[in-house]
């Protein structure tokens, strides 16, 4: 009897690309360490500043040299990701992000803080940016929502628990064992973000006559998604800036903060699903409503009506509107760019989202000292509510753009 050699076994590995593939799953890990420093370090750094003997204007100055200097180099990612890539864009954002973490504690002086807290948020630009748009990159777009969900799934959950858990840590063990753990989890996300090898690696080729003539108008279909997730993030930076302070003397205001933010990431992974139905910006317009009542819910529950069933009540259909539009809108400028506007869609999106919490929490601090806190959120919930055309566009917009793929197949 002949005995042949036995054929090679098939090799199991996971496929490199796609929503379940090598290259996405290597990418959310990334993130979710990147994120995993970035979330605890937003009440860690004014916990150190005031630690030092930093007065409010010093703690609260942390926070806004952070976002001030993530939008400064959000303005320059179009021009930076055609000449070095998503990769290693992400890959040198994840390093400063993490590694000047433990310069914090050379000084606990404001002007130090505030150094330190610049370079950081410059590394979160470049983070947020590239990983966002490697998005588009990795996965096709017939399942792009499900991969945008999951990737808001990556950068939501360090802010649910990382951040609590740092302030324990803080508390219980002090400043340096927590520094040194969020550097060591952004630090890794480098490496692992180079093994991704899928994907163009978002450099827009200098020689593509393309590029001249569509960079500029593909400006334009990104406005209206882009002001609509502005205008729910304003009521984003005001309620986490302001309701610990309405809602002082119980643990009521952090309780309803970690459910806002677990209906977030709910709301975006739920909302990831449904857009790869429905279609990108299909959901625009329910979420814009949700945001305004929930925004409208904060505002009664400081002005003391019924206030612990009213702000949980507020924080889930908020937070559960604001995931969705995180998700849609993000879904939505991807499908209205070519390939090489991609990184210009990434860009337009992270300048939203982060332009609007700042303003947020800034007007609302302004309008509570004229017209008090539940008339600012007030004025909030109309404001979004405002911006309902913009969404009842975007989805009309993608209606009809279904309907003629229907027409065509």
């Amino acid at each position: 009897m002949a005995f042949t050699r036995d054929a090679p076994r098939p090799r199991r590995d996971l496929p490199r690309t796609g929503l379940g593939g090598r290259d996405f799953l290597l990418l959310l890990a990334a993130s979710a360490g990147a994120f995993s420093n970035y979330a605890p370090m937003l009440s860690v750094v004014p916990l150190w500043s005031a630690a030092g003997g930093s007065g409010s204007a010093g703690v609260g100055a942390a926070t806004s040299v952070t976002m001030g200097a993530t939008v400064a180099v959000q303005l320059a990612m179009p021009w930076l990701l055609r000449r070095c890539g998503l990769r290693t864009v992400f890959a040198t954002g994840a390093v400063l992000l993490g590694a000047p973490t433990l310069a914090y504690l050379a000084s606990s002086g404001v002007a130090w803080v505030l150094a330190v807290s610049a370079v950081r948020g410059a590394g979160f630009g470049m983070v947020a940016v590239a990983g966002s748009t490697l998005v588009a990159e990795l996965v096709g777009e017939e399942k792009r929502g499900r991969a945008v969900g999951w990737y808001g799934v990556a950068v939501g959950l360090p802010q649910v628990v990382c951040l609590p858990l740092a302030v324990w840590g803080v508390e219980r063990f002090g400043f340096v064992p927590v520094f040194l753990l969020t550097t060591g989890v952004s630090l890794a996300a480098a490496p692992v973000i180079r093994a991704v090898k899928g994907g163009t690696g978002g450099r827009t080729p200098p020689y593509s006559p393309v590029r001249p003539q569509r960079t500029r108008p593909q400006w334009r279909p990104l406005v209206s998604p882009g002001t609509v997730l502005l205008t729910a993030a304003c009521a984003l930076g005001g309620v986490t800036s302001f309701l610990p302070l309405a809602l002082a003397g119980s643990s009521l205001a952090a309780t309803a903060l970690f459910v806002l933010s677990s209906a977030v990431v709910a709301g975006r992974w739920g909302a990831g699903r449904l857009s790869d139905r429905l279609g990108p910006g299909r959901l625009l317009g329910a979420g814009v409503v949700a945001c305004a009542a929930g925004v409208g819910g904060f505002a009664a529950a400081v002005a003391g009506v019924s206030p612990v069933g009213v702000a949980m009540a507020a924080a889930v259909v908020y937070g559960l509107g604001f995931g969705a539009l995180q998700n849609d809108t993000l879904v939505l400028m991807f499908a209205r760019v070519d390939a090489n506007g991609r990184g210009l869609a990434g860009t337009a999106w992270n300048m939203a989202y982060d332009a609007g919490t700042g303003i947020g929490a800034a007007t609302i601090g302004l309008l509570s000292g004229a017209v008090s806190l539940a008339g600012a959120f007030t004025a909030t919930a109309i404001v979004i509510l405002a911006s309902t055309p913009l969404a009842w566009f975007g989805t009309r917009a993608s209606a009809r753009r279904g309907d003629a793929c229907t027409r065509r197949r």
